[in-house]
Parts: structure tokens; sequence; C-alpha cells
């Protein structure tokens, strides 16, 4: 008999991403990033000019930050050890939406932390690439754990029988975004491991009963 699957995203699920990129450009080039309300594309300025960085260079330095500093990037309160919890009562994979060519980066980055899991990399909606693992997998039943609230539309839309938990762990960015619970796209919003993990045992057998 399969096991169920856990799918989840990585930055702000199993390790903090906003902090450390938020503390090297402003170590290293010169931008002060301030995320105020939702207004993401207008939330980085260069310290000494005040012009806001353009959507280009944002994504350059997303690129930069993934491809040279992810060793600064360290694991959510909690997460590993929710991780290793989880491992015993389901199989656990990754979806995190880097590009391909950082698939073995972030598999490597995950292992130094305790968690040897198998990454998927994707971009663009989860739904699809979520769909393939299930299509592979063929599990008992399945969990996604996402910090954005478009993933668990995608995947509502396209897997709606998937149990679905918007997680954000990391505290400057929680109040700022939209809530996939609040949209109807999620069964829950936890933003911390101690509740997620029992809520998501619990979900593991609710829908093993099913």
């Amino acid at each position: 008999m399969s096991r169920p699957l856990i799918i989840s995203d990585c930055d702000e699920v199993l390790l903090y991403m906003v902090a450390p990129f938020r503390d090297w450009l402003s170590e290293q080039h010169g931008i002060v990033f301030d995320l105020k309300g939702r207004d993401f594309a207008n939330s980085m300025r260069y310290r000494e000019s005040g012009e806001v960085v353009s959507q280009e260079d944002i994504w350059r330095f997303l690129g930069l930050f993934f491809d040279s500093e992810m060793h600064r990037q360290a694991p959510v309160a909690g997460a590993v050890a929710a991780m290793t919890a989880l491992a015993e009562h389901a199989d656990v994979v990754v979806l995190t939406n880097l590009m391909d060519h950082r698939q073995e980066a972030r598999t490597r980055q995950l292992a130094e932390h305790g968690l040897d899991l198998r990454v998927f990399t994707n971009q663009g909606p989860k739904g699809p690439a979520l769909q393939a693992i299930l299509d592979e997998y063929s599990p008992a039943g399945a969990i996604f754990i996402d910090d954005l609230a478009q993933h668990h539309g995608s995947v509502a839309e396209l897997a709606p029988h998937v149990s679905r938990l918007h997680l954000c762990a990391e505290p400057t960015l929680a109040p700022h975004i939209d809530c996939a619970h609040e949209a109807g796209h999620a069964h829950a919003r936890i933003d911390d491991w101690d509740n997620a993990l029992s809520w998501l045992l619990e979900r593991i057998y609710a829908d093993n009963d099913d």
C-alpha cells in the first residue's frame, strides 16, 4: 500500500530566505529592503540615491543570491524536527520555485541542515508540477505546504483533493502576504511548526480514513 505524501515548499517554510537576502543586499549592494504592505516591487531602494531597484534588477539579485549566498539561509524554527517526525508517517518531498540548474544545490543545502529530501524544481504556478509528482508517487493521500497564496490556488484548481496548509514562517513577511485560507484555497493557515506539525499529523490520518 502506498504511503501518504507531503509536498513542501522550501523558502520561508523550511529555510528562512527574506531575512538573509535583506542582509546581503544591505551589506554587499547598499540596498535597503523594507517590505511595507504588499508592495514587493517598490520595497528595495539604493541607500545613497533612494532610487527604487528595478524589477529586472530584483530578479538579477535574487539569482545572484541563490547562486552564491544560499549558505546564509538557516532552518526555520522547528522545521527540521517536524520534517523528521513527518517522515515517519509519510514520504516527504520538496517542490521549490528555483531554476532547474539549482536543483542539486538546493538538495545539498537541505541535506547539510539534516533534511535528506528529494527536491523538485519548478517555475511558475505549482499545480502542474504537483500533479506530475502525484502521478509518479500515487500516494494514499497528499498534503501541500507553501507560503504563497497563488500556489495554493493553483493546486486547489488542478488537484482539489490534496490537503493544503498555508505556512509562512518569516515574521516580517507573514502579515503582508495574501492568505490562501481566507481565499478558500487552503484548508488552514499556520505560521509556526509547533502547531503545524499537530495539524499535519491529524490530517495525514484523517485523509487515510477517507
